[in-house]
């Protein structure tokens, strides 16, 4: 099995293997992940059944592809008239109750498109599964979707038929910088890690991105080629992502670009003036959508009552900061944008996201990884502050993340700021608790008086890693 990474997913699909009832799992994540890949790796194409969804395809063109695909491997189904969902689940019962197969898998990739307007295949499926394949002991059930929110919508939150019926769920998310450093390791690719950085804060860790870089180019050479080029790779990708995620994406698109504008994020009251929409249920559910699909997450500022909606997609961060107005089609256009006022904003920011999706490796080097602890953000008038760590042993982290080529400077001024923010920290967490300055920075930091009177933690990304 060559799968990078995804252990504990691994661990739950052994599991399953060994279990001695049906299982019905859901693998779901955002486009391009590596769902699939997964599921096709861990059983080495062994599956009882497999068919995918057709893209935009109709009922009758998905009909048609289940039963093409179930014929292959039963020739008795080419004959059959298969005119509804009910009759195609019929049929792949029929097949597998002939299979001598100790498990019988059987995998739907890409549920969502086989779900066309009116076709009943929500009941089909759950007829399949509560009348037929729960009843026995050796039926893996294995649906997996991109479009992640309409999985939580018919599969987590049916209230039919399938309510409470999923015996596991797996969430793949993107590649940790480990993993996707192990990733690029095995296409060849020996980056220091500074680099590696820079790329996940273009592409995220999103395995089929990462797949397409080229290693005998530099990494600026290769943003230039996916995305600056003439006919670049990625030249519709931004809009072949939501497309292909969400229906009427566009109204989608507008979230994001909204909350692209501000690193901290808008409240939703914030993000319907910003939109000139009025309140409604529908536009709950989008961010829902957008939230489970891993564009966006959801968090509080500290003694704030409201939920603040912040964008920490890479690829869509990446996407509004330097391709949204067009491209130049200039050569090495990236290399020329490198230590411009966009390029430096956009690595500050970035660098800042690339910290909290790292909260875990982060807690391992200070080594409180054992110790329970509440993670927040403090938006206020006197101070803001991205990340703080407020732990069980009565310390808390002020965590700064600072990105810079060289080593980074804590000049007076710099650190009259940390001063501001450490007296007002200490005031909101109460004065029985220490609070301790953590310096995360790209490259390092110079040693200077400030230095030494202010940081207690200093780290670089390699710890990220």
């Amino acid at each position: 099995m060559n799968v990078i990474g995804r252990k504990t997913e691994i661990n739950e699909l052994d599991r399953i293997m060994e279990s001695t009832s049906s299982e019905f799992v859901m693998v779901y994540g955002r486009r391009r992940v590596g769902k699939t890949y997964l599921i096709r790796e861990y059983f080495a194409n062994r599956f009882s059944f497999y068919a995918t969804g057709i893209a935009q395809g109709t009922l009758q063109e998905q009909l048609m592809n289940f039963k093409l695909t179930l014929s292959v491997t039963d020739a008795s189904i080419a004959n059959n008239n298969i005119r509804n969902w009910f009759e195609a689940f019929g049929a792949l019962s029929r097949h597998l109750e002939k299979s001598k197969e100790r498990k019988k898998v059987v995998f739907l990739d890409e549920l969502p498109w086989m779900d066309t307007p009116r076709s009943n295949f929500i009941k089909a499926l759950e007829h399949f599964w509560n009348t037929w394949a729960s009843a026995r002991n050796d039926i893996i059930l294995i649906v997996c979707g991109s479009a992640a929110s309409w999985m939580v919508k018919n599969i987590v939150k049916n209230h039919g038929g399938l309510h409470n019926r999923l015996t596991c769920k797996i969430k793949l998310n993107p590649f940790t910088l480990a993993e996707c450093k192990e990733f690029l390791h095995s296409l060849g690719i020996r980056w220091e890690n500074r680099m590696i950085a820079e790329c996940y804060m273009v592409l995220g860790g999103i395995p089929y991105y990462l797949k397409m870089l080229d290693k005998r180019l530099s990494l600026a050479q290769n943003i230039d080629r996916l995305f600056f080029a003439d006919s670049a790779l990625f030249e519709d990708e931004f809009s072949n992502l939501y497309a292909s995620l969400f229906r009427n994406s566009a109204e989608y698109v507008r979230i994001v670009e909204v909350l692209a504008k501000k690193k901290s994020g808008y409240t939703r009251e914030e993000m319907l003036t910003q939109l000139k929409l009025n309140d409604g249920g529908g536009f709950t559910r989008r961010l829902e959508e957008l939230e489970q699909c891993g564009f966006i997450r959801k968090y509080h500022s500290a003694g704030d009552v409201s939920a603040v909606y912040q964008l920490i997609d890479f690829y869509s961060l990446f996407y509004f900061q330097f391709l949204k107005k067009g491209r130049s089609y200039d050569t090495d256009t990236w290399m020329h944008l490198a230590g411009t006022p966009a390029y430096h904003s956009w690595c500050g920011l970035s660098f800042e996201k690339l910290c909290l999706v790292h909260l875990p490796q982060l807690k391992q080097a200070l080594g409180i990884s054992g110790i329970r602890t509440n993670s927040y953000a403090y938006y206020g008038k006197e101070a803001q502050i991205d990340l703080v760590i407020e732990r069980g042993d009565n310390v808390v982290n002020l965590c700064e993340m600072k990105y810079a080529e060289d080593e980074f400077v804590i000049t007076k001024a710099y650190a009259e700021k940390l001063q501001q923010k450490q007296a007002v920290l200490r005031q909101y967490v109460k004065r029985k608790k220490t609070v301790q300055m953590t310096l995360i920075s790209a490259n390092g930091v110079k040693r200077n008086e400030h230095f030494y009177n202010l940081i207690q933690q200093n780290f670089t990304l390699d710890i990220l890693f």
